[in-house]
């Protein structure tokens, strides 16, 4: 056997699932040497592969080793092939497990790769249950973490990881991946004392750039560093924790058949099977239950028809289901909650009583057991409402040319602070970020419908006039975020501009608010001259012609 081809055997049975150019960063090998000898280990029946892509990352194959690759590493190392099932992650049961975190796996491949970049060669640990996801051990002894927060991991969940990372063995430099801004800053503040070098980024940057490319946030200070100087910085070699072996599970992985005719996929290829159109469609879903095909159509970017097939193919694994609630409403599957949640190391019971839908009576609330989508069901106008209005607003943005930074449902846009001591909090429909070039636009919004008398949007406007009257916007945004509120009625509106007015007056609090309701939105859209300020006369304005103090720009 080549020395190239032993060494990515070697390779393939430490990282698991590699792609060819990841072979390429983390071997040392040349381009060519790695891409003529795949070619030929795999029509040895020594490696296999499946085929993976993201929004994020481009599709590719990403290979693995046969049993027949397993048994000639055993004879290449001579070691017992017990001793490889137990100490590396090539058993059935750690195979699985990659297989349905792959699209982390990916995301974790890019930054290892980014790694050996700056500093070769290095050494690479998976881990299944600790806080970190893996580890990296550099040439001279320094250590490097990789901590991934998925898009569906819920703040408290996420906050308790952090604290397990604080409270063990900890490397010299971690690396912490977000899905958004508001997550990142969160993360920043979780880990403001602890002794590790931490570096922040989010991961459509960390794995889009090469280590010279400084996306990566320091946490005291609002600077940014590429990977190479933080690695060629790093002073603190730290430790990397140790994890139990498995117990079950250690036996060969059966060779897998993505195109086995007739038979049910197994779900842990489900990852591998799924193009990115339809995960990015599946995390819609998961984010905004019970919407309709055209808002999911404005929502992804694309024509009813190419949505429709995106849905059938996601029905036809088993992942969305069909409901006829006020019109069709889609809405994830049991299976489909659980993929996600295992590609995010989310409680997968967890997950499914928060958001689990009952098929065959999901006309009924009642019978919807996730509690969180059985109280959007009970309240479908609501829900639909908002869900009209992301979906306009999406596509508005893009004929605008505007960027969608970040559009987060109820349970992400919420916020929780402190006033005078008292822990208080805001719970908006949505929260959301525009952007062009470097002029991000956040945003709350608030659907009303039930607060028409004065008293009640008074009571209504005193979350927003607390959190306003604190550091926390800009803590958490970097700006003041605008406030929209939308009415059924615009007299309800009219009255509710006054009550403003007078609320701001009364506590001092100056709030970027912008009012509309229905008739507007429908005639112009969430980003026309559908809004009036407070003070501002009876002339509606365009939201994004607001700078975040809601002042009109010069």
């Amino acid at each position: 056997m080549r020395p190239v081809d032993a060494e990515l055997l070697k390779l393939l049975a430490h990282m698991p699932l590699l792609d060819r150019l990841e072979m390429v960063a983390v071997s040392g090998w040349s381009r060519g040497g790695v891409y003529r000898a795949v070619p030929r280990l795999e029509d040895a029946g020594l490696i296999a592969s499946v085929p993976h892509g993201t929004e994020l990352i481009p599709p590719t194959r990403r290979f693995h080793l046969t049993a027949a690759g397993l048994r000639r590493l055993t004879l290449a190392e001579n070691a017992p092939l017990e001793g490889l099932l137990r100490d590396l992650p090539v058993s059935a049961r750690w195979r699985r497990v990659l297989l349905e975190r792959l699209d982390a796996v990916a995301v974790v491949y890019r930054l290892a790769s980014a790694i050996s970049n700056a500093a070769y060669p290095i050494r690479f640990r998976w881990y299944r249950a600790m806080p970190m996801d893996a580890a990296v051990t550099l040439p001279g002894g320094g250590t490097v973490g990789i901590v991934r927060q998925g898009p569906t991991t819920d703040r408290t969940g996420f906050s308790k990881r952090l604290w397990r990372l604080t409270r063990g063995p900890q490397p010299g430099c971690i690396l912490i991946v977000a899905p958004d801004e508001v997550r990142l800053r969160h993360s920043r503040r979780r880990l403001a004392q602890t002794p590790a070098k931490t570096l922040f980024a989010l991961e459509r940057e960390a794995v889009a750039v090469s280590p010279d490319d400084p996306v990566w946030r320091l946490r005291s200070i609002n600077a940014a560093v590429s990977l190479r100087d933080a690695i060629d910085r790093l002073t603190r070699r730290g430790a990397v924790p140790s994890e139990r072996p498995l117990e079950r599970g250690l036996y060969l992985p059966p060779d897998i058949d993505e195109h086995e005719p007739g038979g049910d996929v197994p779900d842990y290829l489900l990852p591998a099977l799924l193009r990115p159109a339809e995960k990015r469609a599946l995390d819609l879903l998961c984010d905004w239950p019970w919407l309709g095909l055209p808002d999911l159509a404005g929502l992804l970017g694309v024509s009813r028809p190419r949505t429709s097939q995106v849905v059938a193919a996601l029905e036809s694994f088993g992942l969305v289901v069909r409901t006829h609630v006020s019109g069709r409403r889609l809405a994830l599957t049991d299976v489909g909650l659980a993929m996600l949640a295992r590609r995010d190391r989310v409680a997968v019971g967890g997950a499914r009583k928060r958001w689990s839908a009952t098929p065959e009576d999901a006309g009924d609330w009642r019978s919807v057991a996730g509690r969180r989508s059985r109280q959007l069901l009970r309240d479908i106008e609501h829900t639909t409402a908002v869900h009209d209005f992301i979906a306009a607003l999406a596509t508005q943005a893009r004929d605008l040319g505007w960027e969608i930074g970040q559009l987060d449902p109820p349970i992400r846009a919420s916020r929780y602070f402190r006033h005078f001591g008292v822990r208080r909090s805001i719970h908006p429909d949505a929260f959301g970020v525009l952007g062009k070039g470097d002029h991000p636009w956040p945003f709350f919004l608030e659907y009303e419908r039930r607060a028409v008398r004065p008293v009640t949007m008074a009571e209504r406007l005193a979350p927003y006039l607390r959190y306003y009257s604190s550091h926390r916007p800009i803590d958490d945004h970097g700006a003041r975020p605008a406030v929209l509120v939308v009415f059924h009625e615009d007299l309800a509106a009219t009255h509710f501009l006054r009550v403003a007015l007078e609320e701001m007056v009364r506590t001092r609090t100056p709030l970027p608010l912008l009012v509309s309701h229905r008739g507007l939105m429908e005639r112009e859209g969430p980003l026309g001259r559908a809004w009036l300020a407070p003070g501002g006369g009876f002339e509606p304005v365009r939201p994004l012609n607001q700078n975040p103090a809601g002042e009109r720009q010069q």
